[in-house]
């Protein structure tokens, strides 16, 4: 069967899942779009010859809509995905789930009363073929029980508009979420290091940050988040067990021999490092919806621990302490003790 996807937001990432769902997912139509700028989702829908519609609940309302897609502004999607799941059609959303804890258990409480999962929460980094290979490795016990997680997230630059808060709130947030895939565990508390600040940020920024995440079973895990470090997009993991290590590989590239160096390059942008990752993303979503089974991606739950754990760390970079995420119990629908 052909999913029908109606899309809520034709922004930069909206456009880009619109031709991702059209160009490289099979088993996918995009039927109809909405934007709050109604001349940019005419735009998008007639470049695929779908309909534009006046709102985000008339998208989730459409009799030719079987599975709808958020791509809006963050604080709205809270409002989209409950409209999604009050309809009982599947609802990818992308992160974050909801800007506020009160608006995502709302979401984990409507899906729960549903009875059956319908949302998924874009986390992509869980498609990557190299976390995967981690997690792999890790579930099979060949590195023994981790102990130590190293990681790094580095960006060639950020606009003046990105804040001290955003390096919680939209950068570690990724790995936030594929750490708590990769290690089977929760983060419990966060605490977050100021260094020298680099002379390439603008003024308003405290870059690079060091944040320093524990686990409930006792996993240490550092995370530099960089972001104004020019020579590219970075991003590292290292698991470190009782046996042995597991590290990230660095996506492939041709070495080059010339005036007495070898190099490879170095990617400048999270589009070209993950687009296989966002693809392989798709087409499960799309394959689990056309197949009528629930999503097997990251959950309402998860979304819920995101951005509960990356506010948790925003007030530590505020207050300097330690801070508990005091995350509620995960419940029984979502693999959590009964």
């Amino acid at each position: 069967m052909t999913v029908r996807v109606g899309v809520i937001g034709a922004g930069w990432i909206g456009k880009e899942h619109i031709r991702r769902l059209t160009d490289t997912v099979t088993g996918a139509r995009v039927t109809a779009v909405t934007d709050i700028d109604a001349a940019r989702a005419e735009e998008a829908a007639a470049e695929v010859g779908a309909r534009a519609l006046p709102d985000g609940a008339a998208v989730v309302a459409a009799d030719d809509v079987d599975a709808v897609l958020v791509t809006s502004w963050g604080p709205t999607h809270a409002e989209h995905v409950l409209n999604a799941v009050a309809a009982g059609k599947p609802v990818f959303c992308e992160k974050p789930l909801a800007t506020t804890a009160e608006d995502c258990l709302r979401i984990v409480e409507a899906e729960t009363a549903h009875g059956r999962r319908l949302v998924q929460v874009g986390f992509m980094r869980r498609y990557d073929a190299g976390y995967r290979q981690m997690k792999q490795v890790i579930d099979a016990g060949r590195i023994g029980e981790p102990l130590i997680v190293h990681c790094a997230h580095r960006n060639p630059t950020v606009p003046e508009s990105y804040t001290s808060e955003m390096a919680a709130l939209d950068t570690a947030v990724h790995e936030v979420d594929v750490l708590r895939w990769l290690l089977d565990d929760e983060i419990v508390s966060t605490q977050v290091i100021t260094p020298r600040s680099t002379s390439k940020r603008f003024a308003h920024l405290k870059d690079p940050q060091i944040m320093l995440f524990e686990t409930a079973r006792g996993v240490r895990i550092d995370l530099e988040v960089f972001v104004n470090c020019r020579y590219g997009y970075d991003i590292q993991c290292e698991a470190v067990g009782e046996e042995g290590l597991v590290r990230l590989p660095d996506p492939a590239a041709v070495g080059v021999r010339t005036a007495a160096r070898h190099s490879t390059e170095v990617l400048t942008d999270w589009v070209g490092r993950f687009r296989d990752a966002f693809d392989t993303e798709f087409r499960e979503w799309i394959a689990s919806a056309a197949a009528g089974d629930e999503p097997t991606g990251p959950t309402a739950w998860d979304g819920y621990a995101a951005t509960v754990i990356t506010a948790a760390t925003v007030e530590a970079l505020r207050s300097g302490r330690v801070v508990a995420t005091d995350l509620k119990p995960r419940p029984a629908f979502y693999g959590g003790a009964a």
